[in-house]
C-alpha cells in the first residue's frame, strides 16, 4: 500500500466535483481527482446536453406540423439519424471524456482512473494508493437510473436515459414508465419523432413536484399531440417477448415495442466508505452544513446531497466548498431560489416553494394564477404563471411559469425570490408589451 500527501481529493467528477478540483488546483493546491466512470458525469454524456439536443430537434418538428394554424401548408419527414449523429459527434465525442480529462490536468490536477473509498477523515484509497488530504476530501458521486422493484422487469432489456441517448433509430413504440421531467422529457421526443407513446405514472399527475396547475396544462398538452397519460396508475408487472414489451397496469394491458424506466434516480453511496467518517453507508443522501461540510475534512456536492439533482445546483454547492476550503468569507448555500426547468414543449419552469410547500412551512400563504396573455393569444399557446407569496413579508417564495420559454421567463422571478424583491416594487416595473413575461404583471395585481 502506497500512502501519498496532498491538499485535497475529489472523489467523483459529475460537474460540480469537476469545476472544485479545477477552481482548487487553480488557486495552487495539490489536488487528486478521482472518478471510475466519464469526466463530467451524467450531464454532459446522458443527460442534460445529449437530451436538450433530442428536445431541440423534436422541436423543429412540431413547429412545421403547426404552420397551417398560421397561414400556409408544411411537410417534414423526420430523420433521427441526423440527431443520432450530432448527440455522438457534437455532445458526447462519441463518450469519451479525453478533451475533459485534458482540461483537468492543464488545471494543474492530478487524474486517477478508478473506484475510491473513503478510509478516514481526509483519507482516500484507489487502486493500492491511498492519499491523505490536508485539506480535506470532496465527494461528488452522482446518482444513477433508479430501478423499481416491478415483477419481471429485471429479466428484460429495459432501457434508461443513458440507453436512450445512444439510439440509432426510433422505435414504432414506447412505454414510458415515470412521468417525471426525464420521462416527459423523452416521451415527447419519441413521438415527435413517430412513435406511439404511452406514459404510466404511479402518482396522481405528471410532474407531480410542480404546481398542479402546470401538470394539468402539460397533460393536455400531451393529449393534443397523441400521448396516452395513465397517472395513479401501478405496474403490476412486465415481460418481454417476440420483441415485445407487455405491462400488467391495475387490470390492463400496455405493449409497446420498448419500455423506457425514468422513475427517478438513486444516489452512488455504496461501497464508497462513508462508514469510515462515521456516516450511514445506507443512507440516501449525505447531509450537509451551509458550507457543504458533511464531517470531518469531508465536503459533498452534487446529487447526493438531496438539494435538488440539478447540473446548477452541483456547481453552485462546488463554488461555496471552493471558498471555505481557500478561507474565504462565504457566501454559503441558500437554497430559497432554486430553479428548475422541464423542457417539454410547453416548458414548465419552477423556482423556490410551491403552494403546498409553503403552506406546510407555516407562511401565510397569498396566490395567483393567469394565462399567457396577450402574447399567448398571438401566439396561439397555452401556459399559466403562478405565483406564491408570503403575504406577511410582502414577498414571493415561489413562482411556476408553464409555457414557450418557460425557463427564460423564470428568470426575473428568480431574481424576486432570490433577493426578495418586495412585491410593491414589482408592480410597479415596466413589463415590455406584448412579451410572454409581461403576464407576470397581471398575476401581481392579482395576487394583491
Amino acid at each position: 500500500m502506497t500512502t501519498r500527501d496532498v491538499d485535497v481529493v475529489v472523489l467523483g467528477l459529475g460537474p460540480g466535483g469537476e469545476h472544485a478540483a479545477i477552481k482548487l488546483a487553480r488557486a495552487g493546491l495539490d489536488v487528486v481527482a478521482i472518478e471510475s466512470r466519464l469526466v463530467g458525469g451524467e450531464c454532459p454524456y446522458y443527460g442534460c446536453v445529449p437530451s436538450k439536443m433530442m428536445i431541440a430537434a423534436a422541436h423543429q418538428i412540431a413547429e412545421v406540423h403547426r404552420v397551417p394554424d398560421f397561414g400556409g401548408t408544411a411537410q417534414v419527414q423526420p430523420d433521427w439519424s441526423a440527431v443520432a449523429a450530432r448527440v455522438r459527434d457534437e455532445a458526447t465525442d462519441d463518450w469519451n471524456d479525453a478533451a475533459a480529462v485534458e482540461r483537468l490536468e492543464e488545471s494543474g490536477a492530478r487524474f486517477v482512473r478508478g473506484h475510491g473509498r473513503l478510509t478516514g477523515p481526509g483519507r482516500v484509497e484507489v487502486d493500492g494508493t491511498t492519499y491523505v488530504a490536508d485539506r480535506g476530501v470532496v465527494v461528488n458521486t452522482g446518482t444513477e437510473p433508479a430501478v423499481p422493484p416491478i415483477d419481471g422487469l429485471a429479466d428484460t432489456p429495459y432501457w434508461t436515459n443513458r440507453d436512450v441517448v445512444r439510439l440509432a433509430e426510433i422505435p414504432g413504440s414506447v412505454v414510458v414508465v415515470g412521468g417525471g421531467p426525464i420521462g416527459c422529457e423523452l416521451a415527447q421526443v419519441f413521438s415527435r419523432f413517430g412513435a406511439r407513446v404511452t406514459v404510466v405514472e404511479a402518482l396522481d399527475r405528471l410532474v407531480a413536484a410542480d404546481e398542479p396547475e402546470a401538470s394539468e396544462v402539460l397533460e393536455r398538452a400531451f393529449a393534443g399531440e397523441g400521448i396516452q397519460v395513465l397517472t395513479g396508475a401501478k405496474v403490476e408487472s412486465v415481460s418481454h417477448s417476440d420483441g415485445s414489451f407487455t405491462l400488467k397496469i391495475e387490470g390492463q394491458e400496455v405493449e409497446a415495442e420498448k419500455l423506457l424506466v425514468a422513475a427517478g434516480r438513486r444516489g452512488n453511496l455504496v461501497d464508497i466508505g462513508l462508514e469510515a467518517v462515521g456516516l450511514d453507508p445506507g443512507a440516501r443522501q449525505v447531509e450537509t452544513d451551509e458550507r457543504m461540510r458533511a464531517g470531518e475534512k469531508l465536503w459533498a456536492v452534487g446529487d447526493i446531497t438531496g438539494k435538488g439533482a440539478f447540473t446548477h445546483v452541483s456547481m453552485y454547492q462546488a463554488a461555496v466548498v471552493v471558498r471555505d476550503i481557500l478561507g474565504e468569507d462565504g457566501p454559503w448555500a441558500d437554497y430559497r431560489a432554486v430553479a428548475r426547468v422541464t423542457f417539454t414543449e410547453p416548458e414548465v419552469a419552477s423556482v423556490g416553494l410551491t403552494e403546498a410547500q409553503a403552506r406546510d412551512a407555516g407562511t401565510v400563504v397569498a396566490t395567483a394564477t393567469g394565462d399567457l396573455g396577450a402574447r399567448g393569444w398571438l401566439a396561439k399557446a397555452e401556459g399559466v404563471v403562478k405565483l406564491v407569496a408570503d403575504r406577511d413579508r410582502g414577498v414571493l417564495v415561489g413562482a411556476t411559469v408553464v409555457g414557450p420559454a418557460g425557463g427564460e421567463i423564470l428568470s426575473m422571478l428568480v431574481t424576486a425570490v432570490h433577493a426578495e424583491v418586495p412585491i410593491a416594487t414589482l408592480r410597479h416595473m415596466h413589463f415590455a408589451y406584448p412579451t410572454y413575461h409581461r403576464a407576470v404583471e397581471t398575476v401581481l395585481d392579482d395576487l394583491v
